[in-house]
């Protein structure tokens, strides 16, 4: 028997939307439908037992999204009452009577006396009307005004604790959903509290039809004298209004609940008793007031001065709490002072985040919403771009104010330390020379922070006039973004940790497991994959194609797991990814040559450093070799290509490793990393001999 009526719930659970939408069209059908007096009862019951039910979710909910259905429900609540006051006002002027629940709510209201049932009545109706649904339609209409109002701030509150790295990218798209829907639920709750208002009026108003229309339909209809119809219709109307009333005034209640308590830390039972008696002072105050009262002789003593000893007893059983508590809490700021003494744990000052920017107080308007300021967004487009560009998962970058940098400055870091900084002036407007129109009439000189080319500041009035004239004008957010946008690209390998390479190869993992189970930790370590993806990040080559450069890895690893040669394989692999990266736009690949006799004596001179190969030659060899690529480089520049050195692959890492802190711009690819088919027009050669 258990088993079946499980299984009958489940099938009802699966099925609630139609139910319910079946319910909602019966509502509406018993406006027209006539319906017996026992079905009347029991569906009289059931509103009642909704309005009961309403009433004590709306006290034990701590959130008004908990109950975020209760403004289309007290539409439905309050159809459904209208369609049973129609049926019941059917039923009471056709035949003079209404089943069983509806005559004993009348008897017993009424009491022998009509005006006592009337009266009493009214009050009902007054309190709902004016007091409680008066009240809650105001309160709603100024939740849902300050929660619009709101909005911004606490988007760009998300926006911020997300950047800080505080919460993940799905926690701050849940809070901005919940955020959302906040605003829409007491925007509907401003709608939908006009349906109680609504409701009691359209009560008022059936009950002086019930009691006109019965009393016209009893004396010339049914032949009733005037005192018999007056009473059958009084009766059976009041009792009416009473059973729709009672939970009309259940719902408004609720509606008044849900809305003064938007937010709560517990239940309103637990809340109330918490916060009344916390203040066991006010109840001895009380309690000597009541004592007061009740030695009055014209009052009833006995009553009050019971009341004023519970009232005592109260407080004095709640001063012993409190004194208990302030003993537990000095004890334990006792515990926290030995504590002190202790010696300080410094682990927490060893943790630093990846990447950070601190900036002086005159750019916090940069970050400020209300002010205009989008870098918060700018940011998250950062990470974006990166991983789209390099292929890496940059971490929230934590973006702070510091005091002691100059008003105008920021500092960009990377695990605390600082790798780049730069000047902007909030509301102004950077404006470069794209080529020979010299500088700007009102412009402040200033360098470019990112390419540290020359640059001028112009106002926002300067602004449009520069661009008709010929310049490059970004705005202050923009120079910054730019700017840490490089500063990543070039460092990109020192934010790719073993955790980031561990992620990295979980993604891969999802849809190719057999090629990670095969490569790590069979073949390769964690440690040695990410040493050969920071060589590629090193020299600004993308590891979006993860697939290719490990199962580049996966072949190469058989033969030797030394990170130069893994790292050529890779390369090799990557052979279009590199060619579209330094070709142009046609195409082709203009490039720097070396002489073959300074290739065969960088080849020769090759040797093994923990860091991997390097080419021992002389420093008067280099410094040739530098100062002929320093020229030749300078026409790439001049064109907006990067400089290319070509050569071939048993060469290419000693030499990279060579220039790469003299030349750290320029690219060093071997023959074997350029597609076939490619054109390659060689732009200089570098020689062994003096230039």
């Amino acid at each position: 028997m258990a088993r079946q009526a499980t299984a009958v719930r489940e099938r009802l659970r699966l099925h609630t939307d139609l139910i319910v939408a079946g319910m909602v069209l019966a509502t509406v059908l018993l406006i027209v439908v006539p319906i017996p007096p026992a079905l009347l009862d029991l569906l009289l019951i059931v509103s009642i037992t909704a309005g009961m039910l309403t009433l004590l979710i709306t006290l034990f909910t701590t959130e008004a999204l908990q109950f975020s259905v209760f403004p289309t429900w007290l539409l439905v609540a309050t159809l459904f009452r209208l369609a049973l006051n129609i049926a019941s006002t059917r039923l009471i002027l056709t035949t003079a009577s209404a089943g069983k629940v509806i005559p004993a709510f009348g008897e017993f209201v009424v009491a022998g006396s009509y005006v006592v049932g009337a009266v009493v009545f009214l009050i009902i109706t007054v309190v709902q009307f004016v007091v409680i649904t008066s009240g809650a339609g105001r309160v709603a209409e100024v939740a849902a005004r300050f929660t619009l109002d709101a909005m911004p701030g606490k988007q760009m509150s998300i926006d911020a604790d997300f950047n800080a790295g505080l919460i993940t990218e799905a926690e701050a798209r849940e809070r901005r959903r919940r955020l959302q829907r906040e605003a829409d639920f007491f925007g509907a709750m401003d709608g939908a509290s006009k349906f109680v208002r609504g409701d009691a009026i359209a009560g008022l108003i059936i009950i002086l039809i019930n009691i006109v229309g019965g009393l016209l339909i009893g004396v010339l209809q049914m032949g009733m004298d005037l005192a018999t119809a007056a009473r059958t219709y009084t009766i059976l109307t009041i009792g009416d209004g009473l059973v729709a009333q009672i939970p009309a005034l259940l719902i408004s209640t609720a509606t008044g609940v849900l809305v003064t308590r938007a937010t709560a830390d517990a239940a309103f039972g637990r809340e109330a008793s918490r916060q009344f008696l916390s203040f066991p002072r006010t109840l001895y105050v009380v309690a000597a007031v009541l004592g007061v009262i009740g030695l009055i002789p014209a009052m009833p003593n006995l009553l009050f001065l019971a009341m004023a000893a519970g009232a005592g007893l109260l407080a004095h059983s709640l001063a012993q709490e409190e004194r208990r508590r302030v003993a537990r809490e000095q004890e334990a700021a006792a515990r926290q002072v030995q504590q002190r003494r202790e010696p300080e744990n410094v682990l927490q000052y060893f943790q630093v985040d990846p990447l950070e920017i601190e900036i002086g107080y005159n750019l916090i308007s940069l970050t400020d919403e209300a002010r205009g300021g989008d870098l918060l967004q700018r940011l998250a487009a950062v990470r974006r771009q990166c991983a789209l560009d390099t292929g890496i998962y940059v971490r929230p970058i934590r973006i702070r104010d510091n005091l002691q940098l100059p008003p105008s400055s920021y500092v960009i870091k990377i695990r605390g330390v600082e790798v780049a900084r730069g000047d902007l002036l909030p509301g102004h407007y950077l404006v470069l020379d794209p080529g020979g129109l010299g500088p700007p009439p009102e412009g402040v000189p200033t360098r470019e922070p990112t390419f540290g080319l020359p640059a001028w500041w112009v106002n926002g009035a300067a602004r449009q006039r520069a661009e008709v004239a010929g310049y490059t004008v970004v705005d202050a957010a923009t120079v910054l973004v730019t700017h840490l946008t490089e500063t990543i690209k070039a460092h990109a390998h020192e934010l790719l940790g073993r955790q980031e390479m561990k992620e990295l190869l979980d993604t891969v993992k999802e849809r190719q497991p057999a090629l990670i189970e095969e490569l790590v930790p069979g073949l390769l370590t964690v440690g040695e994959v990410q040493k050969v993806f920071q060589n590629l990040l090193r020299e600004r080559i993308p590891v979006r194609d993860l697939t290719t450069i490990l199962e580049a890895l996966a072949d190469a690893a058989r033969v030797s797991r030394a990170p130069d040669f893994l790292t050529e394989q890779a390369r090799l692999r990557l052979a279009r990814t590199i060619t579209r990266l330094y070709a142009t736009p046609e195409g082709k690949l203009e490039a720097i040559t070396l002489h073959p006799r300074l290739e065969q004596q960088l080849l020769e001179r090759l040797q093994e450093t923990p860091e991997g190969v390097y080419p021992a030659v002389d420093p008067g060899t280099v410094q040739r070799m530098v100062r002929q690529l320093k020229d030749l480089a300078a026409r790439f520049h001049a064109r907006g290509l990067t400089p290319v050195v070509l050569c071939s692959p048993s060469v290419r890492p000693g030499l990279r490793r060579l220039l790469e802190r003299y030349l750290p711009g320029v690219a060093v690819v071997s023959i074997g990393e350029i597609l076939p088919g490619t054109e390659i027009e060689a732009v200089g050669t570098v020689t062994a001999g003096e230039d």
